[in-house]
């Protein structure tokens, strides 16, 4: 970060292959599947070159990135509210389930198990935002509590406590999935 607050492009170009995947991941679970998730995380990364010279490094990077990810994201969450006409739909664009897995699962496996990650798809989708930041960031990127506080800009006690909020949603979202 200090070689692209210099102005240092390799630098940068180091920064962006090597964070692309965690802004993408966290861009897309939050949004959906759509055109916009590659707009945001691109934002994210002009923020990122246009931002370098004020950063100080006080906590890690990657929460640095995911705070700037997270404020982008919310924006793009309000301004669909405000456009909903814009919204386009969350699974656009899934592949189609291929005949022969190579696990030796037969078709009706495979499609059990597309609905069942489609359906969580959803329930995370329709959380709150802070809550569905929080699973994300948990669920999908591994981060520790404190690390999603310092996200979220919250104490380690309310992210356990957004985190069950958000967990006893998805247990009511998905009971029928949960009882089989």
């Amino acid at each position: 970060m200090a070689g692209a607050a210099r102005g240092d492009i390799a630098a940068f170009e180091q920064l962006v292959e090597r964070h692309q995947a965690l802004v993408i991941g966290t861009v897309g679970r939050m949004l959906g599947n759509n055109s916009d998730v590659e707009d945001v995380a691109q934002q994210v990364f002009v923020r990122v070159w246009k931002s370098a010279g004020r950063y100080r490094p006080t906590a890690k990077f990657t929460t640095w990135l995911l705070t700037i990810t997270r404020n982008l994201v919310f924006n793009e969450a309000r301004r669909r509210k405000r456009h909903p006409g814009d919204l386009l739909d969350v699974h656009e664009g899934e592949e189609a389930l291929a005949l022969v897995d190579s696990a030796g699962r037969i078709p009706d496996e495979q499609l059990l198990e597309a609905e069942l990650q489609r359906e969580i798809d959803r329930a995370i989708f329709a959380l709150p935002e802070k809550q569905r930041m929080a699973v994300v960031l948990r669920r999908y990127e591994d981060k520790s509590y404190e690390e999603i506080g310092a996200v979220l800009g919250l104490s380690i006690a309310a992210v356990k406590s957004l985190l069950f909020r958000a967990r006893t949603e998805l247990r009511a979202a998905l009971n029928r999935y949960l009882e089989r």
